[in-house]
């Protein structure tokens, strides 16, 4: 099936590992040109390497922290001098918290509140323009299933995605009559590093093995029974990025292996 986006260019935030990576890969393979950003300048650039020479396409790459301005300042200016622009923008980089409400300390939750909901309205506002240059786009928030379903361990994640949630369903009533699409993806369970290095930590000096825990996690929420792979998910970003899915606007899609408990 031809996704219409060769020759595009793409943005991904978190673009280095897991997810962010996997999406890389997948937009890549339909010939989009990339720009990833990440905080590991030397991960960054192995895996770059790795995508041109496998796929033949260009990728910029871009070191920073998106729940900082300044970074953000900087991406936008770095596609704008390699590329002129960008077609696709798929905010990405998020990290799972652990703590409760009344002992986490404001410090947190501005830090949860700057990377999941600040930086998605930062590089809206700043890539947004430059789509309208060159007639419309794609902006994809990658938010999670704990925007509607929390999980009891972690409420800043829960709040911050939650958030993201509503902003990109307003940003979609902004944006549409400039021709570009907003929408989310609210994934359950992903086997990305993250999880991987939890299950390994948890484990470490018991007699239970990583893939033990994991399989506890997969059986106990998800009626699939498994974790999603990076890949899994990536493919739901591609094709909502492509044109066969210019009628996706202002929606969040879940991906979450019938995690979700109720009829949304």
């Amino acid at each position: 099936m031809d996704l219409g986006i060769k020759d595009k260019v793409a943005v991904i935030t978190g673009g280095s590992i897991g997810i962010g990576l996997a999406i890389a890969d997948g937009l890549a393979a339909e010939g989009v040109h990339l720009v990833l950003c990440a905080r590991n300048a030397e991960r960054l650039e192995t895996e770059a390497a790795r995508l041109r020479q496998t796929y033949g396409v260009r990728v910029l790459t871009v070191s920073g922290d998106v729940s900082k301005a300044a970074d953000i300042d900087n991406l936008i200016t770095a596609t704008k001098n390699e590329f002129g622009g960008a077609d696709i923008l798929i905010n990405n980089a998020g990290t799972g918290s652990n703590e409760t409400i009344m002992e986490a300390p404001d410090e947190k939750w501005q830090q949860y509140w700057d990377l999941h909901v600040m930086a998605a309205i930062r590089t809206a506002r700043g890539f947004a323009p430059l789509m309208m240059e060159r007639g419309g786009g794609v902006i994809l928030n990658n938010a999670s299933i704990c925007a509607a379903q929390p999980l009891w361990y972690e409420p800043i994640y829960n709040v911050t995605k939650a958030a993201l949630s509503m902003f990109t369903k307003c940003l979609s009533d902004e944006l549409i009559p400039k021709n570009i699409r907003v929408n989310g993806v609210n994934l359950g369970l992903v086997l990305t590093p993250d999880w991987k290095n939890t299950a390994r930590l948890l484990t470490e000096g018991t007699d239970r093995t990583p893939e033990d825990y994991l399989q506890e996690v997969a059986d106990e929420n998800a009626t699939i029974k498994r974790f999603a792979s990076p890949q899994e998910a990536a493919d739901l970003f591609v094709f909502l990025c492509s044109e066969r899915a210019t009628y996706a606007v202002g929606s969040t899609y879940y991906l979450d292996g019938g995690m979700l408990k109720v009829v949304k």
